[in-house]
């Protein structure tokens, strides 16, 4: 017997003696197993109003952890829930060609963090210009100006519209809007040259249409930028003109056109239009002498002109003092990203900095550095859009 006592012995004397499970112990176990019965048990409805509001990264995290849950976000049922929660900041999409590959990253705001995008449809080797934006959904134009696509960056939804039946157009603009509250009610998207030709899609019917002609009251030529991208407030479509100085509107609902002939502010460049709720503004860059800053302009309803309502610190255009400074306004919703790159004497173009300015908090700041994968190469933003993250968005 004490031999075969043994090696029990030592067993046993590896394991942590036995304790007395205090109350609190005994219920918290107790109570994690309830908690598992009502999650077990909880209504679909109310899991997709929890999971709507959680961060975008966390939705996709969610998506993995079993086909159910997988099958809960593509519901139609989530896309309503998902459209009804406001969500403080857009997400930036963003283009530029690095060794002639087109390098594709979004930029996170809650997170602070930049995402390399990779649309499997879209060939790496074409260029492709980020023109709008509507419900989640992304609308690219190539170097034609007459071919376009519509993309969910974040599934990969891809659509190729058909091809403008028009002669291309340098000077043009490009606007995107919902018919409802999401993609899945469709939507439409305008495309306008500056000697007043426009075509409309809807991509209910997959086709363009030319809505007629302008009125005779608006002005021509109208030199616009696509660049410059257009603003959607509601049904309303804003152009921004360059010559005549101005804004020209376009309500999709009622098919009727409006231009506003406004001087912009002096010793303005790079001026380009923004909005916050239903407010229209402008941003640019505001250059004197040889100092530089940038300027936040908004447009007055009653006396229809510009009014300065704020600038960038000081501090910061210290940088640009007898600099030739070039401005790109990736995205002009709620959260403005700017693109900012100077020039000496030599014309050698300085390392891109990017900083965003919150509209309803008036902050200022300067975003981390966007690079390749794996490399230290930093990226030259060209071109972008700010999009409203929408996981369940199909063109």
């Amino acid at each position: 017997m004490k031999g075969k006592s043994g090696p029990l012995k030592i067993v046993e004397a590896n394991k942590s003696p036995p304790t007395k499970k205090c109350r609190r112990e005994k219920s918290r176990q107790k109570g994690d197993i309830m908690e598992q019965q009502i999650w077990k048990d909880l209504p679909e409805d109310l899991v997709e109003a929890v999971v709507a509001r959680l961060p975008v990264a966390t939705i996709f995290r969610f998506r993995l952890v079993c086909s159910r849950w997988n099958s809960l976000i593509t519901s139609a049922s989530f896309s309503q829930q998902y459209a009804e929660v406001p969500r403080a900041h857009p997400w930036f999409y963003t283009t530029t060609t690095y060794e002639n590959v087109n390098v594709r990253a979004m930029y996170d705001p809650s997170m602070k963090k930049w995402h390399h995008s990779s649309i499997p449809s879209l060939p790496s080797w074409m260029t492709f210009f980020p023109v709008a934006s509507a419900g989640g959904l992304i609308c690219f134009m190539d170097l034609s100006h007459r071919n376009f696509y519509v993309c969910n960056p974040l599934n990969c939804s891809f659509k190729e519209l058909p091809s403008i039946q028009v002669k291309a157009h340098l000077n043009m603009a490009v606007g995107m809007i919902l018919n409802g509250k999401t993609a899945d009610s469709g939507y439409k998207i305008m495309w306008l040259d500056d000697n007043g030709n426009y075509q409309v899609y809807d991509s209910m019917q997959n086709s363009w249409s030319c809505s007629g002609n302008l009125p005779p009251s608006i002005k021509l030529p109208l030199y616009l930028n696509f660049r410059s991208q257009t603003v959607s407030i509601g049904s309303m479509l804003y152009f921004m003109c360059v010559d005549p100085g101005g804004v020209l509107c376009y309500d999709v609902a009622t098919c009727t056109w409006r231009q506003f002939l406004i001087p912009y502010p002096e010793h303005v460049t790079n001026h380009m239009l923004a909005a916050s709720g239903d407010q229209v503004l402008l941003v640019g860059l505001l250059s004197k002498n040889a100092a530089t800053c940038i300027g936040v302009w908004e447009l007055q309803k009653m006396t229809l002109l510009w009014k300065e309502v704020d600038r960038m610190p000081n501090v910061w255009c210290l940088d640009f003092y007898g600099k030739h400074v070039k401005m790109t306004c990736l995205g002009n919703r709620k959260l403005l990203m700017l693109s900012l790159v100077t020039s000496g004497r030599s014309r050698r173009l300085s390392t891109p900095r990017v900083v965003t300015y919150n509209i309803s908090k008036r902050e200022w700041q300067r975003l981390p550095d966007c690079k390749i994968s794996r490399g230290r190469k930093r990226l030259l933003l060209t071109c972008g859009t700010a999009f409203d993250p929408f996981p369940s968005a199909l063109a």
